[in-house]
């Protein structure tokens, strides 16, 4: 569903049937934080499922403040392997282990 922003996201949720004005994110929502709209438009999770679709990556969302604006909210993402039981540093490229990366190509003169 796309959020307030026009992006994709495979975790917000918005409930406008008959009125109703219902959002929320569901990857905060496990672990109990609050959101508001302002947090999807800084967001890394779109662009991390649009650039790695893998079954076995679990993300965890929370709200952090950065040292620089003390009244900014920003999601931070932590991302886990399933399947290498292993945390994963870079969410965008995956584990490395799941999805081998394709041969090299020699060209030989």
């Amino acid at each position: 569903m796309k959020n307030p922003y026009s992006v994709e996201c495979p975790y917000f949720y918005g409930d406008y049937f008959r009125g109703k004005n219902v959002e929320e994110c569901r990857l905060l929502k496990t672990s109990g934080e609050r959101w508001t709209r302002d947090l999807c438009k800084t967001c890394p999770v779109p662009e991390i499922s649009r650039a790695n679709a893998c079954v076995h990556m679990r993300l965890r969302g929370k709200v952090a403040r950065p040292f620089s604006a003390a009244f900014m909210r920003r999601m931070q993402i932590y991302a886990y392997c399933d399947k290498v039981k292993k945390p994963v540093a870079e969410p965008r490229v995956g584990c490395g282990e799941c999805h081998a990366l394709p041969f090299k190509f020699e060209i030989k003169p």
